[in-house]
């Protein structure tokens, strides 16, 4: 009896040794279909393209179009996906385009802003979500954005006063024709055309800012107040797009070319008015440069590198918006005359010497030559 119990215990013991190897070969088994599906999901991770929404404000200026194009050029040679939104100029549609990027969990949203005042709590709602933020050209206030990149726009006011200046304003008047001043740059530029104006005893007429970048508004004004422009020594236009319209309604009035005219961004038509005598400068940005910068800085954030590190300390400042400093990648304007537009706008290759002369009578461009 007690044989045949010893017997039936080792049997008893064998199963269960037998099952232990069993479970532990299918745990061990487990364990590395798990590690294979957590490489798998590692290298699908490692192989999902960043992806960037754009939202911009509106086409209307001509230089957006640049912007957009080298953006998602240079974007794409680095690997990442770009979704392009325009608001055409409708703060609603904007925070409608911003919350859809959230939703779509995309890694780094860029904004070109119709409103800075309007878009904190749809930053704030991407932040939340992990999502990087990067302010385009345009400060958006008490928003805490991971990156402001844009040009110094307290040196482009000072560019359009100095021109103006050394064009002979000193001691006379101008009219200020801006853009809105939703756009955060806007105060900016006027504050630093401002205090070139005080120093040089120039009276400011009067300050009008055109909606939404509305360049006939800007024209609208001439025609309603045409001896406010016959009083005028100067015109300050906001931008080229604004000196386009200002200077077609001078020229209804045969002001065009005795009233000079200041622009910005380097426009196609204000550099051909420029060569004609009807502008008298333009601020360059080289938006290539600038728009460059940014998409190299999405993937940077996209990757959670450190801006200060990767671009050098020198290149990333801060700046208040108003309740948190924001890093901020300032750029250089130039400012551009008929003595270096042929160097700076041409020579660059940001327009063909043929498109900017091509209303200019071949008589003047040989004595351009001389």
């Amino acid at each position: 009896m007690w044989k045949v119990w010893k017997q039936k215990r080792k049997d008893i013991c064998r199963k269960i040794a037998g099952l232990c190897l069993m479970a532990g070969a299918l745990c061990l088994l487990g364990a590395c279909r798990g590690v294979e599906k957590k490489s798998a999901g590692a290298a699908d991770q490692a192989d999902k393209p960043i992806r960037i929404g754009m939202s911009f404000d509106s086409f209307v200026i001509e230089r957006w179009q640049r912007d957009r194009d080298v953006f998602v050029s240079v974007a794409k040679e680095l690997g990442a996906e770009v979704n392009v939104q325009s608001a055409n100029g409708e703060i609603e549609q904007q925070e409608k385009q911003i919350q859809y990027f959230i939703d779509q969990g995309m890694d780094v949203i860029v904004i070109i802003c119709i409103d800075s005042q309007s878009l904190k709590e749809s930053v704030k709602k991407a932040k939340a979500a992990g999502i990087k933020v990067i302010a385009y050209d345009r400060l958006i206030m008490n928003a805490d954005v991971d990156l402001y990149i844009s040009f110094d726009n307290e040196m482009v006011g000072t560019m359009m006063g100095q021109a103006l200046i050394n064009n002979g304003l000193a001691g006379k008047k101008v009219l200020m024709l801006g853009g809105p001043l939703q756009d955060n740059n806007v105060p900016l530029v006027e504050s630093a055309f401002k205090s070139v104006m005080d120093a040089n005893n120039v009276e400011i007429l009067d300050s009008f800012h055109a909606e939404g970048w509305r360049a006939e508004e800007a024209a609208e004004y001439i025609y309603r107040n045409p001896r406010m422009a016959e009083q005028a020594d100067a015109v300050m236009c906001g931008n080229d797009n604004l000196a386009s319209s200002v200077v077609r309604a001078l020229a209804e009035s045969r002001l065009a070319g005795t009233i000079p005219v200041t622009g910005q961004d380097a426009d196609l038509e204000a550099c051909q008015r420029i060569v004609e005598g009807t502008q008298i400068m333009t601020v360059y940005k080289p938006v290539e440069r600038l728009a460059k910068q940014a998409a190299e800085c999405a993937i940077y954030l996209a990757k959670g590198q450190s801006l200060s590190e990767t671009l050098g300390v020198e290149q990333v400042s801060s700046i208040d918006d108003g309740t948190y400093y924001v890093p901020f990648v300032k750029l250089a304007p130039i400012s551009v005359t008929q003595e270096n537009i042929d160097d700076v706008i041409i020579g660059s290759g940001f327009h063909m010497k043929e498109d900017v002369y091509l209303n200019v009578p071949d008589e003047m461009k040989k004595e351009k030559k001389k």
